[in-house]
């Protein structure tokens, strides 16, 4: 299929894209790589009458080290990111995660905000938000731009808290704190598909800071004291995501993924890109 006709727009300013997302409305969709959205606009399950395309924005691309996060720019793409000098440094979780999202010719249409805008509950940088505790910008004509945690930001698939004349003008992960170590891995069908179940935890000196992805319809963080019984709290946060049998994988092999790729993270045993020492015993 094809998408159905729409108006385009290529704004140079950030002023001028959000004079036109106001005027359009819930008319208008914003399109920056376009890598989630177009393949939404050819199944026809968005139909919207105006795309507007930031990319062309240079204002909106940037990599800034500020007060105590990473900022990046809504027009910044993944690749650019992933090429930043100081990644690794700064939010190494973040470093450790994007050469799992799709692949080298996707990372450099993709933009961050753009994934983090799709949500879709399965893809790594939702993910990587939520469990830093980072925050989404949101910028319309009148007032203060508005900040909306990950928590807060993430509502369901496909559903965020981003109102219709708003622009995601940035993202913001926290940088990496002193005595905490990060660590990230996935299980996919093929390196660059969207997860079966990825997991990603800040290792902190009392308590871990859990992520999940790919088994609730959002990113769902967990706080775990480092001092309870590990194998019962993920057992416990492994029933609770409502895991749910798909042509990708049961709601066995995901509680079962959840249990033993957490421990291994959460007790810095590195699980290797190869997935057969994470199957279920038949």
């Amino acid at each position: 299929m094809k998408p159905a006709a729409f108006d385009y727009y290529r704004p140079t300013t950030r002023r001028e894209a959000i004079e036109q997302l106001v005027e359009r409305g819930e008319d208008a969709r914003i399109i920056a790589g376009g890598q989630s959205l177009m393949a939404v606009l050819n199944m026809r399950l968005s139909q919207p009458r105006v795309l507007i395309d930031i990319s062309a924005v240079e204002e909106l691309r940037y990599i800034e080290r500020r007060d105590g996060y990473l900022a990046v720019g809504a027009a910044t793409t993944q690749a650019e990111l992933a090429e930043y000098a100081a990644l690794a440094d700064e939010v190494p979780l973040l470093a450790q995660m994007l050469p799992w999202i799709g692949h080298f010719q996707t990372r450099n249409r993709g933009t961050v905000c753009g994934s983090i805008a799709h949500a879709d509950p399965s893809a790594e940088l939702p993910l990587c938000l939520a469990t830093l505790g980072g925050e989404v910008v949101l910028e319309t004509k009148r007032g203060k731009p508005r900040r909306v945690t990950g928590d807060d930001f993430f509502q369901g698939i496909l559903t965020t808290a981003r109102r219709p004349y708003e622009l995601i003008t940035e993202v913001r992960f926290p940088l990496s704190k002193a005595g905490h170590r990060y660590r990230f891995q996935e299980v996919a069908m093929r390196h660059g598909d969207f997860a079966i179940v990825a997991l990603a935890v800040d290792i902190g000196e009392t308590e871990y800071r859990l992520g999940v992805g790919g088994v609730a319809d959002r990113p769902v963080v967990r706080r775990i004291p480092r001092d309870v019984d590990l194998d019962d709290a993920l057992n416990t946060l492994a029933w609770s995501l409502g895991a749910q049998d798909d042509i990708h994988a049961s709601a066995t092999y995901r509680r079962h993924l959840v249990r033993e790729m957490g421990r291994r993270l959460m007790t810095e045993e590195i699980v290797q890109e190869e997935t057969a020492d994470v199957r279920p015993a038949r």
